[in-house]
């Protein structure tokens, strides 16, 4: 089997150039792994966030101890 003309003339520079694209695929996949990572991540936190929202806006709405004062005086006056 004999080997295309342009790869017979550059065979050291097409390797070189396979040999960069491997090492490009092998970043970005890594790249992509570490993103996919953060996302996660961001996912958990922000599920966090609205978990304790909705616990404080729960809260922030029921009756508390003060509100039935209305104009009373403290007792130290």
């Amino acid at each position: 089997m004999t080997k295309p003309a342009s790869a017979m003339k550059h065979p050291i520079s097409t390797e070189a150039h396979l040999i960069d694209l491997e090492t490009r695929i092998a970043h970005q996949d890594q790249a992509i792994h570490d993103l996919s990572t953060e996302i996660y991540q961001q996912q958990k936190q922000i599920e966090q966030l609205e978990a304790t929202c909705k616990y404080l806006l729960e809260r922030s709405q029921l009756p508390s101890a003060t509100d039935n004062l209305g104009d009373e005086k403290p007792p130290h006056y």
